[in-house]
């Protein structure tokens, strides 16, 4: 089965082809950090309110180690207990977009933040700024929770590593990232930040797909072990989620703190158990807030991109494959 002990190498026969067509799918959408123009960007820096500038110089601090604890725990958690070559097929893949998404945020930062004790403060927020740490806090309590394991030999093993799966990917990569990208989305629908936002549409499809592998994963093992899946399972699922809601809630707090235009902390409150909703649902689980999305410019998020295809390739567009794509993800 696919959490069993061991480490199956034999790619023939395929016992899960689902898992190795992720990883065919995420190849098609292989981007370079240099295809993303952020200095189109530094214009538009100058022209942010005080608001504004707190909110993009707090995404900043949470974008410079997010994607590091979620590589770390790739490594560290998913990649020894995932017992089927197609599967770590896909995660050495993933592992390859987090370290190119470190190298935008690396960017990012470099070109949005040139004085380099401000920089280093950025780097440095897990330890400094409240609302970060709390979420990196989580995160790293949750990667402790199976960094122990070395192998899945009890029933108790299994539940631990399933649900630290389900934590990077409907709460970390599925919640606080989703939610930094309505931040982002929000500036770009005044106008503001389009490189940033481009950049962001490439990195918003590779967390689609992590997300969508992880849940494949959760479906096979519930079908091979459906015991697992008992009401203890889903109460703990539904805690983590409330707490990985709250920890994005007081992050939208420090962000929004001085009033940003467009966006009210009830609405960004609102938004975020709407996606923490479409988590719990596709997990099988009763949703717990049945709230809407209040954003209408992220309900939007799957239209196009406008550009000259000859000037830049648009992330509307997948390696080797003709025509157009629209994002999967139900927000």
């Amino acid at each position: 089965m696919l959490l069993d002990p061991g480490m199956d190498l034999t790619l023939r026969p395929m016992k899960y082809p689902h898992l190795f067509d992720r990883f065919r799918d995420a190849i098609k959408n292989t981007w370079t950090v240099e295809e993303v123009d952020l200095h189109s960007d530094l214009a538009d820096l100058n022209r942010l309110s005080p608001a504004e500038q707190h909110l993009v110089s707090r995404l900043v601090a949470f974008f410079a180690t997010g994607d590091t604890i979620v590589a770390n725990n790739l490594v560290l958690n998913l990649y020894q207990h995932v017992n089927s070559p197609e599967g770590r097929l896909y995660l050495s893949r993933q592992l390859f977009e987090e370290a190119v998404h470190v190298q935008f945020y690396l960017n990012l930062l470099d070109t949005y933040v040139p004085d380099l004790d401000e920089r280093a403060a950025a780097f440095s927020a897990v330890e400094n700024i409240p609302s970060i740490a709390r979420k990196a806090e989580f995160c790293f309590r949750w990667i402790d929770s199976v960094f122990g394991l070395r192998s899945l030999e009890t029933r108790d093993d299994r539940r631990a590593f399933l649900l630290n799966l389900i934590c990077f990917a409907a709460c970390i990569e599925g919640l606080f990232f989703y939610g930094a990208f309505a931040y982002v989305y929000l500036l770009r629908s005044r106008g503001l930040l389009h490189g940033l936002a481009s950049g962001t549409n490439w990195v918003f499809r590779d967390e689609s797909m992590h997300m969508a592998f992880a849940f494949d994963v959760v479906d096979t093992v519930r079908a091979e072990e459906p015991d697992l899946f008992d009401a203890e399972m889903q109460r703990e699922v539904r805690e983590m989620i409330a707490e990985a809601v709250e920890c994005e809630v007081q992050f939208a707090e420090d962000l929004l703190e001085q009033g940003v235009s467009g966006m009210s902390l009830a609405d960004m409150r609102e938004y975020l158990q709407h996606v923490a909703d479409r988590r719990l649902q596709v997990l099988g689980i009763e949703p717990m807030y049945h709230s809407r999305n209040p954003f209408a410019f992220m309900e939007l998020q799957d239209v196009q991109e406008l550009s000259n295809f000859f000037e830049r390739r648009v992330s509307a567009y997948q390696v080797g494959v003709t025509g157009s794509v629209t994002f999967d993800d139900d927000f």
